[in-house]
């Protein structure tokens, strides 16, 4: 793969990134705070209540807590992701033949991988951001004797229906987060929930990368032509939102065992298989699936944006045209 077409394929990856991110970052966050209700102190009945909810006590922008810590750390993101998978598909198919769908989950597979270093650190700072709303509403009224705790959900309930405006949270920045967690527990600790993320992430991979580029593949017109690129908006976001929702309980996982603060009876998790135990008693199997809507409907543009980018060639005429030319010669 010459020097050119990765720096390409980085800026294209990293283009999608920011205006994926951009359009989609509100329902991320809906999907995080869905995800980590627990039973019986359900504060949002659903997504579109949940949105209403975080304009209405936070403002417009309170759906974008945590979109900088996201929109700094996409760009790496998707760059990693789509340039490791091309570079394994590269390396997988070197003996002339096509590839096989093994060999495409195998390149799926390593570039799951490879975006890991960039993802876990980024969701974790992410989800802190995403989630201190939905504690700042449940511990809403706990100003109290814990006696009055059990009245607290219908207090709750009570101030939404008429209308009163919740104050927002104190805001955390990302930075302050990194620190404090660096200071505490070292680097690992922006690396909790590594194992989840694999968990998630590499399926992910393994389901979407075959999948779109056989989809694709569908649309051409003949082997040599390139499919049309609505036809690859199509793929991306169908493939897309498939992987989603398949790897969506890893998501819910990967979520709770991120989130370090947490509601007064919530409980707390000692890795993988304590949480899926522990959710599967409490809350029964249909937890998994909380906000797999929210995440379909986060995933399929995003990767649809992502693969519009690539077949528009942004990245290949950035270079062309810029100063930037330098840096593949």
């Amino acid at each position: 793969v010459d020097n050119a077409h990765v720096w390409a394929k980085l800026i294209n990856g990293g283009i999608a990134g920011i205006v994926g991110v951009t359009c989609v970052f509100p329902i991320d966050l809906v999907k995080t705070r869905l995800q980590n209700q627990r039973q019986g102190q359900q504060v949002y009945k659903s997504m579109v209540d949940c949105l209403v909810k975080t304009v209405r006590s936070e403002g417009y922008f309170g759906m974008y807590r945590g979109a900088a810590v996201n929109l700094a750390l996409v760009t790496p993101e998707k760059a990693i992701k789509l340039a490791a998978n091309d570079l394994f598909r590269h390396h997988l198919s070197k003996d002339g033949k096509g590839l096989t769908v093994f060999k495409e989950m195998l390149a799926g597979c390593g570039a799951g991988m490879c975006q890991v270093i960039v993802t876990t650190p980024m969701e974790m700072l992410k989800i802190q951001l995403q989630d201190a709303g939905r504690l700042a509403q449940q511990q809403k009224p706990v100003m109290m004797s814990p006696t009055k705790l059990v009245a607290t959900n219908t207090v709750i309930r009570r101030s939404y229906n008429s209308g009163t405006v919740v104050s927002a949270p104190r805001a955390v920045s990302a930075t302050q987060i990194a620190k404090e967690l660096v200071h505490k527990q070292g680097i690992q600790g922006l690396y909790k929930g590594l194992g989840a993320t694999l968990m998630r992430d590499v399926p992910f991979s393994v389901i979407y990368f075959p999948l779109f580029a056989n989809l694709n593949s569908l649309g051409k017109p003949s082997a040599e032509e390139t499919s049309p690129v609505y036809w690859a908006f199509l793929s991306g976001c169908v493939a897309g939102s498939t992987a989603a929702v398949a790897v969506n309980p890893c998501d819910v996982v990967k979520t709770r065992l991120q989130s370090l603060n947490k509601g007064p009876t919530e409980e707390t998790y000692n890795g993988v298989v304590d949480c899926v135990s522990k959710i599967m008693r409490k809350e029964g199997p249909s937890a998994f699936l909380k906000g797999a809507g929210c995440r379909a409907l986060v995933i399929a543009p995003l990767f649809g944006i992502a693969q519009v980018m690539y077949f528009a060639g942004v990245g290949e005429y950035i270079l062309d045209n810029t100063p930037l030319n330098l840096l593949s010669a």
